[in-house]
């Protein structure tokens, strides 16, 4: 069994339009939810054994927040451009080359993959994973490799507004 944590990136700025996409920075609603979800999952007892995000500037930024939340190595962050306008089939990649010596992997990153993989992984549909928010999937697999069509289990799906933050 591995244990896979979506996150999608918290919210960005639309301040600067002229900015390109891959580089916009959290406005200050994402800089408000990102520490507060990070902290949420670790109260929680949660704890990635991994953490893998896209390269685009928001979801770093929203990983190197959860990594401070979670006390994890923040230096240890995988940056993998790839996450970055992903779909299904680059994701369900991605996840597949995890190493094996993690049980569990948490990854940052964007709409509409990342609903997408949700709906492609479980049986709990969602109409649309909000920012920052965190989907957990319990994987019937051994090996990441094993990554599949409907081969998981939501355990949980929190969201900042659950919580009226």
């Amino acid at each position: 069994m591995k244990k896979l944590y979506l996150v999608r990136h918290a919210k960005s700025s639309w301040k600067y339009p002229e900015t390109p996409d891959h580089d916009r920075p959290l406005n200050k609603r994402g800089k408000r939810d990102a520490p507060f979800m990070g902290e949420l999952i670790f109260k929680k007892g949660e704890e990635p054994e991994v953490l893998i995000t896209s390269s685009a500037q928001r979801a770093f930024a929203t990983a190197r927040t959860f990594a401070r939340e979670l006390n994890y190595p923040p230096n240890k962050i995988i940056k993998e451009r790839e996450i970055y306008e992903a779909d299904t089939n680059d994701l369900l990649m991605i996840i597949g080359k995890i190493d094996n010596q993690f049980e569990s992997a948490m990854l940052f990153g964007h709409n509409p993959g990342f609903t997408l993989l949700n709906n492609l992984l479980t049986d709990t549909h969602i109409d649309n994973i909000p920012t920052c928010s965190i989907v957990i999937i319990e994987l019937d697999i051994k090996d990441w490799s094993e990554v599949s069509y409907d081969c998981g289990k939501v355990i949980a799906f929190e969201y900042p507004k659950k919580y009226s933050i």
